[in-house]
């Protein structure tokens, strides 16, 4: 063999000249910041377009009344761009909600709850359940935001390689349950009300009525048994194919699983404590008939009440007491100042959101005053229905739809900014409700998370492998997590697809169906 020959490139494989189209694709994608002002931008100017041809439909809130497209660059479109910015940044559903959320949840990250809490949950289970062990504590992580992604995958390899197995393959089930199951969870997350808010602004469009008596625990029901799906399948997918096909570890490095220091253990007690104490004392103002937080209706006096309301607070009031009594266990908070720090560092973690949630917010809200959602949705149901199809295929299709997308665009927040004033208008035309429009968004947006180059903890996670593994790169963490993803969204679409034959309510008074007429 010559020596031009053992310099010719190797030849790519169709797998890795799909994973290079998709970095490259992904890479030349503006930032999501710049993407919401042009897709703004581009309503301006399609809400001038449409407005042209007098493009009409009939107002599904006042019979008899029609809706017609606003042009955004008429004089009065015009003066509504210029004097409404300011209040599309301060009115975008999610930026208070997620912001307040994380006002407790940054305590009980920065405070070192998070990660002594998760690393007793692993530590305390038997080694036969280690894998399921690390699934469900990787999926619950979600409590957390995005803290999983830095805490789990790296401890997930020091377990396995303490017990002798491949480390690869504990980061790789860690990062499966971390980002593929980043929409499921026993309990309520940041995720609930920031994706709730924009499907309930979507859903009023089309029905206010409908709307006014969500909440956004409206997949509360679903995420639970999701986590416990997940954890299942992962399992079995992490023993019987990724572990099996990593082989037998022959690196030099050995883990050492370093145990909980008798300050961590003392500060879980008292904020295990202080949760019930706090959850006992919330729920006064509930659980009695005299409770203040309590609805009027007695069929429903939880689910339809101030408290579901107030949901979002009861979350912050439950990480920021724990996370208090934690950090002066440990001395990590000493005074008032320091609380004060915690919570300002993590508000200055979030400034990247703040800035998305200023263009994204005047794209929602162009969007809205244009009637372009109103139109599109109502055509869309109706052609939709001219196929005489029912909503299984619509649901397949927003699948795929959203999988792909997921590809080149990470943030849950972002899409479903983009996708919940099309999608749930046309779901709820076909007779289905926004609470499945957002369950079926959550599956195929968390699925998929772990295939992605453009996840920003991607490349992260290849820099922790690489300890374990120096030739780890992007087509080797790929293949070793397609296994998970492709399982995940299998049966996770197959339980939804269950569920709606069933026709469970997905959370709290959140039914499948949904009458248009």
């Amino acid at each position: 063999m010559n020596e031009e020959t053992e310099k010719k490139p190797r030849k790519k494989g169709l797998f890795q000249r799909f994973l290079d189209f998709v970095e490259k694709t992904g890479n030349n994608l503006p930032h999501p910041v710049t993407l919401f002002a042009l897709l703004a931008l581009i309503v301006i100017l399609a809400s001038a377009i449409v407005s042209s041809f007098n493009v009409s439909v009939d107002d599904p809130v006042n019979s008899g009344e029609s809706v017609e497209v606003l042009n955004l660059l008429s004089g009065e479109g015009i003066t509504y761009i210029f004097s409404s910015m300011v209040d599309n940044f301060i009115n975008f559903a999610p930026l208070g909600v997620v912001l307040a959320t994380m006002i407790g949840i940054g305590v009980c990250e920065r405070t070192g709850l998070i990660n002594a809490g998760l690393k007793a949950f692993v530590l305390s289970i038997p080694n036969r359940l280690i894998t399921a062990g690390l699934l469900f504590a990787a999926i619950m992580s979600s409590v957390a935001t995005d803290a999983g992604y830095v805490v789990l995958p790296p401890l997930g390899a020091v377990i396995y390689a303490a017990l002798g197995r491949h480390p690869i393959a504990g980061l790789a089930t860690a990062f499966a349950g971390v980002s593929g199951g980043f929409s499921a969870n026993l309990i309520l997350t940041s995720i609930d009300p920031m994706l709730g808010q924009m499907t309930i602004n979507a859903a009023a469009t089309m029905d206010p009525a409908y709307a006014d008596q969500m909440n956004v625990a409206m997949n509360w029901w679903f995420i639970i048994a999701s986590t416990i799906l997940l954890t299942i399948v992962g399992t079995i997918v992490s023993e019987k194919i990724v572990e099996p096909r990593l082989g037998e570890y022959k690196g030099d490095y050995r883990g050492d699983l370093e145990r909980l220091k008798p300050v961590e253990k003392k500060g879980l007690l008292y904020s295990v404590i202080s949760v019930a104490v706090t959850a006992g004392v919330l729920s006064l103002l509930i659980l009695p008939e005299w409770g203040p937080m309590r609805g009027d209706d007695p069929e429903m006096p939880i689910v339809m009440s101030p408290f579901m309301d107030s949901l979002v607070v009861f979350i912050l009031i439950l990480f920021l007491v724990p996370g208090i009594v934690y950090g002066i266990v440990t001395k990590e908070i000493r005074s008032d100042k320091d609380v004060a720090k915690q919570m300002s560092d993590t508000m200055a973690s979030m400034g990247m959101f703040i800035v998305l949630a200023f263009t994204a917010g005047q794209f929602v809200a162009f969007f809205n005053e244009s009637n372009l959602d109103l139109v599109l949705g109502i055509y869309g149901g109706e052609f939709l229905t001219s196929l005489n199809i029912d909503g299984l295929p619509v649901v397949i299709g927003f699948i795929i739809v959203t999988a792909t997308l997921n590809m080149f665009i990470g943030s849950a927040s972002a899409k479903w900014a983009m996708m919940a004033p099309i999608f749930v208008p046309i779901m709820m035309q076909t007779g289905y409700s926004p609470e499945l429009a957002q369950a079926v968004y959550r599956v195929s947006d968390s699925a998929t998370n772990m295939l992605t180059p453009l996840l920003p903890y991607f490349a992260m996670i290849i820099a922790f492998a690489q300890k374990y593994d120096r030739k780890m790169g992007i087509g080797t963490l790929i293949s070793t997590m397609f296994p998970f993803s492709i399982f995940f969204l299998i049966s996770w679409t197959i339980m939804l697809i269950v569920w709606m034959f069933l026709g469970l309510d997905l959370g709290p008074n959140a039914p499948i169906y949904y009458d248009p007429s």
